[in-house]
Protein backbone atom coordinates (compact mmCIF):
# COMPACT_ATOMS: atom_id res chain seq x y z
CA UNK A 1 0.00 0.00 0.00
CA UNK A 2 1.52 3.30 -1.14
CA UNK A 3 0.72 6.15 1.22
CA UNK A 4 0.26 9.53 -0.46
CA UNK A 5 -0.07 13.11 0.75
CA UNK A 6 -1.89 15.61 -1.48
CA UNK A 7 -0.97 19.30 -1.47
CA UNK A 8 -3.76 21.52 -2.76
CA UNK A 9 -6.17 18.77 -1.76
CA UNK A 10 -9.30 20.95 -1.66
CA UNK A 11 -8.84 22.25 -5.21
CA UNK A 12 -10.55 20.76 -8.25
CA UNK A 13 -7.61 18.49 -9.06
CA UNK A 14 -6.95 17.61 -5.43
CA UNK A 15 -10.53 16.45 -4.95
CA UNK A 16 -10.40 14.44 -8.20
CA UNK A 17 -7.25 12.68 -6.96
CA UNK A 18 -8.96 11.83 -3.65
CA UNK A 19 -11.97 10.36 -5.48
CA UNK A 20 -9.90 8.43 -8.02
CA UNK A 21 -7.53 7.04 -5.38
CA UNK A 22 -10.38 4.79 -4.24
CA UNK A 23 -10.27 2.99 -7.61
CA UNK A 24 -6.71 1.79 -6.97
CA UNK A 25 -6.35 -0.84 -4.27
CA UNK A 26 -2.67 -0.22 -3.55
CA UNK A 27 -2.94 3.53 -2.81
CA UNK A 28 -4.00 5.26 0.38
CA UNK A 29 -4.45 8.99 1.02
CA UNK A 30 -2.91 9.69 4.43
CA UNK A 31 -2.74 13.50 4.31
CA UNK A 32 -4.79 16.24 2.63
CA UNK A 33 -2.89 19.52 2.89
CA UNK A 34 -4.33 22.98 2.28
CA UNK A 35 -3.57 26.58 3.18
CA UNK A 36 -4.47 27.99 6.57
CA UNK A 37 -7.28 30.00 4.89
CA UNK A 38 -9.05 26.93 3.53
CA UNK A 39 -12.66 26.75 4.81
CA UNK A 40 -12.54 22.93 4.86
CA UNK A 41 -9.80 22.57 7.50
CA UNK A 42 -10.75 19.83 9.95
CA UNK A 43 -13.38 18.32 7.64
CA UNK A 44 -12.96 14.86 6.16
CA UNK A 45 -11.29 15.11 2.75
CA UNK A 46 -13.24 12.21 1.28
CA UNK A 47 -16.62 13.70 2.13
CA UNK A 48 -15.64 17.12 0.74
CA UNK A 49 -14.43 15.42 -2.45
CA UNK A 50 -17.80 13.74 -2.88
CA UNK A 51 -16.87 10.21 -1.90
CA UNK A 52 -16.92 8.23 1.38
CA UNK A 53 -15.37 9.26 4.70
CA UNK A 54 -11.67 8.35 4.43
CA UNK A 55 -10.70 9.36 7.96
CA UNK A 56 -8.31 12.07 6.74
CA UNK A 57 -9.16 15.66 7.68
CA UNK A 58 -7.88 18.65 5.74
CA UNK A 59 -4.85 20.13 7.49
CA UNK A 60 -2.49 23.06 6.98
CA UNK A 61 0.46 21.20 8.54
CA UNK A 62 2.53 20.41 5.45
CA UNK A 63 5.47 19.02 7.43
CA UNK A 64 3.30 16.53 9.25
CA UNK A 65 1.67 15.53 5.97
CA UNK A 66 5.03 14.98 4.31
CA UNK A 67 6.25 12.86 7.23
CA UNK A 68 3.25 10.49 7.00
CA UNK A 69 3.46 9.74 3.27
CA UNK A 70 5.70 7.73 0.98
CA UNK A 71 4.95 9.92 -2.06
CA UNK A 72 3.76 13.54 -2.26
CA UNK A 73 1.41 14.86 -4.95
CA UNK A 74 1.20 18.61 -5.51
CA UNK A 75 -1.58 20.50 -7.28
CA UNK A 76 -1.43 23.72 -5.29
CA UNK A 77 0.06 26.92 -6.77
CA UNK A 78 3.38 27.61 -8.53
CA UNK A 79 5.02 29.33 -5.55
CA UNK A 80 3.73 26.65 -3.18
CA UNK A 81 4.88 23.84 -5.48
CA UNK A 82 8.43 25.16 -5.39
CA UNK A 83 8.32 25.19 -1.59
CA UNK A 84 6.79 21.71 -1.44
CA UNK A 85 9.51 20.34 -3.73
CA UNK A 86 12.15 21.62 -1.31
CA UNK A 87 10.17 20.10 1.57
CA UNK A 88 10.14 16.77 -0.29
CA UNK A 89 13.92 17.02 -0.68
CA UNK A 90 14.30 17.67 3.04
CA UNK A 91 12.22 14.60 3.91
CA UNK A 92 13.73 12.53 1.06
CA UNK A 93 10.25 11.79 -0.28
CA UNK A 94 9.47 11.59 -4.02
CA UNK A 95 7.05 14.22 -5.27
CA UNK A 96 4.71 14.44 -8.27
CA UNK A 97 3.92 18.01 -9.39
CA UNK A 98 1.20 18.86 -11.91
CA UNK A 99 1.21 22.64 -11.72
CA UNK A 100 1.50 24.91 -14.77
CA UNK A 101 2.53 28.56 -14.92
CA UNK A 102 5.86 28.05 -13.14
CA UNK A 103 8.39 30.83 -13.65
CA UNK A 104 12.10 30.16 -14.14
CA UNK A 105 12.91 30.62 -10.45
CA UNK A 106 10.23 28.11 -9.45
CA UNK A 107 11.41 25.61 -12.08
CA UNK A 108 14.93 25.99 -10.73
CA UNK A 109 13.64 25.16 -7.23
CA UNK A 110 12.19 21.92 -8.59
CA UNK A 111 15.50 21.03 -10.25
CA UNK A 112 17.39 21.90 -7.07
CA UNK A 113 15.13 19.55 -5.10
CA UNK A 114 15.70 16.79 -7.67
CA UNK A 115 19.34 16.57 -6.57
CA UNK A 116 18.08 15.22 -3.23
CA UNK A 117 14.94 13.27 -4.17
CA UNK A 118 12.86 12.10 -7.13
CA UNK A 119 10.87 15.01 -8.60
CA UNK A 120 8.35 14.44 -11.40
CA UNK A 121 6.92 17.53 -13.05
CA UNK A 122 4.49 17.46 -15.95
CA UNK A 123 2.14 20.24 -17.10
CA UNK A 124 -0.40 17.53 -18.00
CA UNK A 125 -0.75 14.21 -16.18
CA UNK A 126 -3.17 12.67 -18.69
CA UNK A 127 -1.86 9.41 -20.13
CA UNK A 128 -3.55 10.24 -23.44
CA UNK A 129 -2.00 13.71 -23.71
CA UNK A 130 1.47 12.34 -23.08
CA UNK A 131 1.05 9.65 -25.73
CA UNK A 132 -0.24 12.42 -28.05
CA UNK A 133 2.85 14.50 -27.29
CA UNK A 134 5.09 11.63 -28.37
CA UNK A 135 3.08 11.19 -31.58
CA UNK A 136 3.24 14.93 -32.32
CA UNK A 137 7.02 14.76 -32.30
CA UNK A 138 6.91 12.03 -34.95
CA UNK A 139 4.48 14.03 -37.11
CA UNK A 140 6.56 17.19 -36.78
CA UNK A 141 9.70 15.39 -37.87
CA UNK A 142 8.20 13.49 -40.78
CA UNK A 143 6.12 16.48 -41.98
CA UNK A 144 8.88 19.02 -41.51
CA UNK A 145 7.62 21.42 -44.21
CA UNK A 146 3.99 21.46 -43.02
CA UNK A 147 2.58 24.52 -41.27
CA UNK A 148 1.69 23.76 -37.65
CA UNK A 149 -0.75 25.52 -35.34
CA UNK A 150 -1.84 24.64 -31.79
CA UNK A 151 -5.24 25.67 -30.43
CA UNK A 152 -6.14 25.10 -26.78
CA UNK A 153 -9.31 25.89 -24.82
CA UNK A 154 -9.83 25.88 -21.06
CA UNK A 155 -12.37 27.08 -18.52
CA UNK A 156 -12.80 30.76 -17.77
CA UNK A 157 -11.00 30.51 -14.41
CA UNK A 158 -7.65 29.37 -15.79
CA UNK A 159 -5.05 32.02 -15.01
CA UNK A 160 -2.12 31.17 -17.30
CA UNK A 161 -2.11 31.26 -21.11
CA UNK A 162 -1.22 29.49 -23.23
CA UNK A 163 -1.66 26.29 -21.27
CA UNK A 164 1.35 24.38 -20.06
CA UNK A 165 0.26 21.50 -22.26
CA UNK A 166 0.18 23.69 -25.37
CA UNK A 167 3.68 24.93 -24.57
CA UNK A 168 4.92 21.38 -24.03
CA UNK A 169 3.47 20.34 -27.40
CA UNK A 170 5.12 23.34 -29.06
CA UNK A 171 8.45 22.49 -27.41
CA UNK A 172 8.18 18.94 -28.69
CA UNK A 173 7.48 20.14 -32.24
CA UNK A 174 10.37 22.61 -32.15
CA UNK A 175 12.78 19.99 -30.80
CA UNK A 176 11.69 17.47 -33.46
CA UNK A 177 12.42 20.04 -36.16
CA UNK A 178 15.67 21.22 -34.61
CA UNK A 179 14.55 24.82 -34.22
CA UNK A 180 14.21 27.28 -31.34
CA UNK A 181 10.68 27.72 -30.02
CA UNK A 182 11.55 31.26 -28.92
CA UNK A 183 12.20 32.15 -32.55
CA UNK A 184 9.36 30.12 -34.08
CA UNK A 185 6.43 30.74 -31.72
CA UNK A 186 3.61 33.11 -32.65
CA UNK A 187 1.07 33.67 -29.89
CA UNK A 188 -2.19 34.52 -31.63
CA UNK A 189 -2.49 36.92 -34.52
CA UNK A 190 -4.02 40.37 -34.78
CA UNK A 191 -4.07 43.09 -37.40
CA UNK A 192 -2.17 43.13 -40.66
CA UNK A 193 0.33 40.38 -39.91
CA UNK A 194 1.24 39.63 -43.49
CA UNK A 195 1.61 36.14 -44.88
CA UNK A 196 2.42 33.28 -42.56
CA UNK A 197 6.17 32.75 -42.53
CA UNK A 198 7.52 29.21 -43.00
CA UNK A 199 8.66 27.56 -39.78
CA UNK A 200 6.27 29.38 -37.49
CA UNK A 201 4.52 27.49 -34.66
CA UNK A 202 1.20 29.20 -33.96
CA UNK A 203 -0.15 28.89 -30.41
CA UNK A 204 -3.66 30.11 -29.61
CA UNK A 205 -5.49 30.19 -26.26
CA UNK A 206 -9.29 30.23 -25.92
CA UNK A 207 -11.09 30.64 -22.57
CA UNK A 208 -14.71 30.08 -21.62
CA UNK A 209 -17.23 28.20 -19.53
CA UNK A 210 -16.23 25.01 -17.75
CA UNK A 211 -14.02 23.38 -20.40
CA UNK A 212 -11.60 21.04 -18.62
CA UNK A 213 -9.04 21.10 -21.42
CA UNK A 214 -9.05 20.76 -25.22
CA UNK A 215 -5.92 20.70 -27.38
CA UNK A 216 -5.70 20.43 -31.16
CA UNK A 217 -2.52 20.36 -33.24
CA UNK A 218 -3.04 21.17 -36.93
CA UNK A 219 -0.53 20.18 -39.62
CA UNK A 220 -1.35 21.84 -42.97
CA UNK A 221 0.11 21.80 -46.45
CA UNK A 222 -1.10 22.41 -49.98
CA UNK A 223 -3.97 19.98 -50.48
CA UNK A 224 -4.32 18.39 -47.05
CA UNK A 225 -4.70 19.03 -43.33
CA UNK A 226 -4.13 16.69 -40.38
CA UNK A 227 -5.66 17.45 -36.97
CA UNK A 228 -4.63 15.66 -33.78
CA UNK A 229 -6.93 16.40 -30.85
CA UNK A 230 -7.32 15.54 -27.19
CA UNK A 231 -10.42 16.57 -25.27
CA UNK A 232 -10.80 16.05 -21.54
CA UNK A 233 -14.40 15.68 -20.35
CA UNK A 234 -13.45 15.47 -16.65
CA UNK A 235 -10.39 15.80 -14.43
CA UNK A 236 -10.37 12.09 -13.69
CA UNK A 237 -7.93 11.35 -16.52
CA UNK A 238 -5.41 13.78 -15.03
CA UNK A 239 -6.00 12.39 -11.53
CA UNK A 240 -5.45 8.78 -12.62
CA UNK A 241 -2.26 9.82 -14.40
CA UNK A 242 -0.96 11.56 -11.27
CA UNK A 243 -1.75 8.48 -9.17
CA UNK A 244 -0.03 6.19 -11.69
CA UNK A 245 2.97 8.51 -11.54
CA UNK A 246 2.97 8.31 -7.72
CA UNK A 247 3.01 4.50 -7.89
CA UNK A 248 5.88 4.60 -10.38
CA UNK A 249 7.93 7.01 -8.26
CA UNK A 250 8.24 4.63 -5.30
CA UNK A 251 11.89 3.67 -4.91
CA UNK A 252 13.13 5.87 -7.76
CA UNK A 253 16.52 7.54 -7.24
CA UNK A 254 16.90 11.31 -6.99
CA UNK A 255 16.43 12.97 -10.34
CA UNK A 256 14.11 15.02 -12.51
CA UNK A 257 11.38 13.01 -14.25
CA UNK A 258 8.26 13.57 -16.36
CA UNK A 259 5.35 11.48 -17.61
CA UNK A 260 7.32 10.18 -20.57
CA UNK A 261 9.46 8.31 -18.02
CA UNK A 262 6.36 6.79 -16.43
CA UNK A 263 5.04 5.66 -19.82
CA UNK A 264 8.40 4.41 -21.11
CA UNK A 265 8.40 6.86 -24.02
CA UNK A 266 12.03 7.94 -23.77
Amino acid sequence: MVKIAIFGAAGRMGQAIIRCSRRLNDLQVVAAIESSQCPFLGKDAGIVAGTLDIGVPFSDNDREGASKAEVLIDFSFPSSSARHALLAAEFKKPIVIGITGLNNEEKNSLKKASAQTAVLWSPNMSLGVNILNAAVGQFAQKLADYDVEIVEMHHCRKKDAPSGTALRLAETIAAARGISLDNAAVYGRHGNTGERRPGQIGIHAVRGGDVVGDHTIIFSSEGERIELSHRASSRDGFAIGALRAAQWMVGKPAGFYDMSDVLGLK
